[in-house]
């Protein structure tokens, strides 16, 4: 992933958890699967009208 280890993503779940608290960590999370969602539809989205 990124060429990121487990050891610097745990690192950065846990910078993100005493910056954030554990009450907003969720919503955050959710945040910002939608907006990777929303990003990959539209790399889709370009790659199919290229495609035509």
């Amino acid at each position: 992933m990124f060429g990121l280890g487990w050891l610097e993503v745990g690192l950065i779940g846990l910078a993100a958890l005493v910056l954030f608290g554990p009450k907003r960590l969720p919503e955050l999370g959710a945040s910002l699967g939608k907006s990777l969602r929303g990003f990959k539809d539209e790399l889709d989205q370009t790659d199919d009208q290229e495609d035509e």
